[in-house]
């Protein structure tokens, strides 16, 4: 098992920035790829970043990428992702996951948090 906490959500303004940190509890965090998903009211949860369990691999959904990076700190169970040029459309509950390998499916990922809020206002 492995417990998730999120935190660093808030409100911002275009253009600005925000670190997410995902901090987890349980064995082995380094055997996990962590994933960040988002979800919008009305949309589906989608992906936007993962890492592989070393740290090596990283993959994001195009909207994101050269704006945002993903990072992990096995010494500190901790994964975070740093969010730059914030857009409007970025608003949206962000979770971070466990799995036992990278994915982009929502679906594939075995432990969520429980979400933290990011509003970009315009």
């Amino acid at each position: 098992q492995v417990q998730l906490v999120e935190s660093g959500g808030g409100l911002v303004q275009a253009g600005g920035s925000l670190r997410l940190s995902c901090a987890a509890s349980g064995r082995s965090f380094s055997s996990y790829a962590m994933g960040w998903l988002r979800q919008a009211p009305g949309k589906e949860r989608e992906f936007v970043a993962t890492i592989s369990g070393s740290g090596l691999y990283s993959d994001y959904t195009d909207s994101v990428k050269g704006r945002f990076t993903i990072s992990r700190d096995n010494t500190k169970n901790t994964v975070y992702l740093q969010m730059n040029s914030l857009k409007p459309e970025d608003t949206a509950v962000y979770y971070c996951a466990a799995g036992p390998r990278v994915y982009r499916s929502a679906n594939e990922y075995l432990y969520w948090g429980q979400g933290t809020q990011v509003t970009v206002s315009s």
